[in-house]
């Protein structure tokens, strides 16, 4: 229904010219549409030539939203019958004051875009927010690292809540240091799951090897995290036993590159790239290739910034899990402690 509307205004002439020639950019966006706080990071490209650009605004003052739509939600049939159901359909395009870009948004596309971001944000009456794509998935910035809007660790815990994992049950036997690599089946076996689609669905969040196989360490480690009744100090405390390796010319066992990206990647679902470049900066204040315990957990637990990630961010917005759908370390010797590594404990614990 828009599409005329915008072809019709395009062939709009100024000075003799259509407005197309001129250079100018039309930039196009909906209300209620959650890529107006993400849109501008993933596409730079009416932003580089550094020319004006005209926001436009497309608004469904409708009584029923079905018009709005983020990267996941209801499917294509659902949206049209929801639709059908209205008997009209309202849409109102706005066309803001053409945007003269400063020399200094000319020269920077990133700033051009954000501050234009900002304008069409103000006028729809939305936040801006600090955005990405990474693939279909929307991200934030947090210093070098991306992070998903909504820990990806979530969804796993939904399939094991519904599942109805209760606990000791696990006899993991995942060792520090070490990988243990199992297949799907003993997956399933291991942690007492029987429906087929379930086992899949939790599978899937773990990364496979060439054969199929995951490393057991990292089911140890997100059984912890969905943890609701494990403080953060005993969640990484884990993540460093079970990640640090030894060195023969080191005295003690460090966390390095491979074993940090790991851990962001499995918790935050941080590209492991971006992880390594972190973990290479916070090894540059000492003089070994690995972070030690103390040094892992000062950046995890009290980093002014990146500490945020685990406090907050990871931790979901509810009441913790009950102890009869996700294993609870406290309430029984053999959940988790027995499976993945008893922690050792700190002088006051």
């Amino acid at each position: 229904m828009t599409q005329p509307l915008v072809a019709e205004w395009l062939r709009r002439s100024e000075g003799g010219r259509p407005r197309e020639a001129s250079g100018l950019r039309h930039l196009f966006q909906q209300e209620g549409s959650a890529e107006v706080q993400t849109r501008w990071k993933r596409d730079l490209g009416a932003f580089i030539a550094g020319v004006p650009v005209q926001p436009v605004l497309i608004r469904y003052p409708n009584s029923l939203d079905t018009t709005s739509w983020a990267w996941r939600g209801p499917g294509v049939l659902k949206v049209l019958w929801l639709t059908a159901s209205q008997p009209c359909s309202i849409v109102d395009v706005e066309f803001l004051p053409v945007y003269q870009p400063s020399p200094e948004e000319s020269k920077d596309p990133t700033l051009y875009a954000n501050n234009v971001q900002r304008v069409m944000a103000q006028a729809l009456g939305i936040p801006a927010t600090e955005c990405e794509f990474v693939g279909s998935l929307p991200v934030i910035v947090v210093g070098q690292l991306k992070v998903a809007l909504e820990p990806q660790l979530w969804e796993l815990g939904k399939v094991l809540q519904k599942a109805g994992l209760s606990p000791g049950f696990v006899d993991m036997g995942a060792e520090p240091g070490r990988s243990r690599m199992i297949s799907q089946e003993a997956f399933a076996q291991q942690l007492q799951l029987s429906d087929p689609q379930t086992v899949a669905g939790a599978f899937r969040y773990f990364q496979q090897d060439a054969k199929g196989l995951v490393d057991f360490r990292n089911v140890a480690l997100a059984l912890a995290a969905l943890d609701g009744g494990r403080s953060l100090e005993e969640l990484t405390r884990l993540a460093f036993e079970l990640f640090a390796e030894e060195q023969a010319e080191e005295p003690d066992r460090l966390l390095y590159k491979d074993g940090f990206s790991t851990i962001l990647h499995l918790l935050l679902g941080s590209p492991r790239p971006a992880a390594m470049t972190l973990h290479a900066e916070l090894c540059r204040s000492g003089c070994s290739q690995g972070l030690s315990l103390c040094q892992f957990q000062n950046f995890s637990l009290h980093d002014p910034l990146y500490s945020k990630l685990f406090s907050a961010y990871l931790r979901p917005p509810h009441k913790p899990r009950s102890t009869s759908q996700i294993p609870n370390a406290s309430s029984s010797p053999t959940a988790l402690a027995n499976g993945t590594v008893q922690a050792p404990k700190q002088k006051g614990d």
